[in-house]
């Protein structure tokens, strides 16, 4: 088999964890990678990282940047911080041109571009979202165990959820924003409180939770509130290249972190409901070791 040399043999579009660890896999496998990421990840405002062991309680950034360095010392990596603006070509060579002007090849692309959370129209939530507004108990629920808990929720999902967190507190309260669309005994048979009051505002201290204010004027002391906000692909291009995405919204990958577009893989909160940084890393080492076993089987032919 005649293959076409390229700038890079991989182009890892996201720089964060899943895209990490997908190079070193990479970089330990003696390959050409480029890593272009625009410096944007979703949980830049979280003060610390939880659930991830020997990294438990650093700053998300700090990990980040540890990693960057470690991944650079294996010299076929190359990271460039810029954003990718267009993606053409197929498998075995894709040409990719950035927000900078600049343009690469590559035999393969791996996204591990994460999601973009949108924030629902509540004065206060952006600025506690990660902080106090989080959305997962086990890489929050631990700093907040039997604190004054809400969950912004509603719907079918509002029964589970509020099982689950109670496991960490007996205070917990759903606020449903307005008319409670569950069964609303069911979920008073946990102990849990239902405030169905529209949330005007959250106010907050520098990102930490004081209260919620009601339409009704009330305040509603809190520690915490989790929530779970719709969200969208961070970066449109592997829909545009015709990457199939699952009902959720998250690109749908295969075992090997194949996506339905030949040569392109994808890895990290993009993929995968359960967003953590041991899972993103976890992916991120699969979608590398099984490229580079994709190449040696090219090689070899």
């Amino acid at each position: 088999m005649i293959i076409k040399e390229s700038d890079y043999e991989v182009i890892i579009v996201g720089g964060s964890y899943a895209g990490l660890s997908a190079a070193m896999t990479l970089g330990r496998a003696v390959r050409r990678v480029l890593i272009i990421d625009s410096g944007k990840p979703c949980n830049r405002q979280t003060p610390h990282s939880h659930n991830f062991i020997t990294h438990d309680g650093n700053p998300p950034a700090v990990i980040a940047e540890q990693a960057k360095a470690q991944v650079l010392d294996y010299p076929t990596v190359t990271f460039q911080t810029d954003r990718v603006t267009t993606v053409e070509g197929s498998e075995g060579n894709f040409t990719i041109r950035t927000e900078s002007d600049n343009t690469y090849s590559a035999r393969r692309l791996l996204f591990t571009t994460g999601i973009e959370d949108i924030m629902p129209d509540i004065p206060g939530f952006a600025e506690c979202w990660g902080i106090s507004v989080i959305h997962c108990p086990y890489c929050h629920g631990y700093e907040v165990k039997e604190k004054n808990t809400g969950i912004l929720t509603n719907g079918e999902i509002a029964y589970e959820f509020a099982r689950l967190i109670r496991h960490w507190t007996s205070q917990v309260t759903i606020f449903s924003n307005g008319p409670v669309t569950f069964d609303r005994e069911e979920v008073e048979r946990l102990g849990v409180g239902i405030v169905d009051d529209r949330v005007q505002e959250i106010v907050h201290n520098e990102g930490n939770l004081s209260y919620l204010i009601g339409s009704s004027g009330h305040q509603y002391q809190l520690d915490a509130l989790y929530a779970r906000p719709a969200f969208r692909q961070h970066c449109p291009i592997p829909e545009q290249l015709g990457c199939q995405l699952t009902e959720a919204g998250h690109i749908e990958v295969d075992g090997f972190q194949k996506t339905s577009v030949p040569g392109i893989y994808a890895a990290g909160d993009s993929t995968d409901p359960f967003r953590a940084v041991s899972m993103a890393t976890a992916a991120g080492t699969r979608a590398g070791a099984f490229i580079n076993h994709e190449f040696i089987q090219e090689e070899e032919l």
